[in-house]
């Protein structure tokens, strides 16, 4: 019997909160592959089998944002996470359509709440 739960990537530099959101993930029901870095998760091919992205804007290197917009073809649905409330971001975010942005320290249910939103869910996997 295959595995059909949804696929979340996460994208995120600061260790502890990506282990805490991955952890966040697997026990929500759903499958996930973490990156530290852009570069990591496009040298992975990482967003390739993705139902849905979780990015942190503020990586070191290129941001989240930037590497939305380089995936090429049919993105995946993305929440967008960070620490910086400002215009800048609100602008960078506001450029795609249907992605949500969260603003940490967040909620895990409001990170949950957000995936079934972009992702056009109506609960957890």
């Amino acid at each position: 019997m295959s595995d059909t739960k949804p696929m979340v990537v996460l994208v995120e530099d600061d260790d502890g909160m990506r282990g805490a959101l991955q952890r966040l993930l697997k026990v929500a029901g759903f499958q996930t592959r973490a990156f530290e870095s852009a570069e990591a998760l496009l040298a992975a091919d990482g967003a390739k089998h993705a139902s849905c992205l979780v990015l942190d804007v503020q990586l070191p290197g290129v941001s989240g944002t930037a590497l939305y917009e380089s995936l090429a073809g049919e993105r995946p649905p993305v929440v967008f996470i960070t620490a910086y409330n400002n215009a800048t971001v609100h602008v960078a975010v506001a450029a795609f359509a249907g992605a949500t942005l969260l603003i940490k320290p967040f909620l895990g249910t409001d990170l949950l709440a957000a995936i079934a939103r972009v992702s056009g869910a109506s609960g957890s996997p």
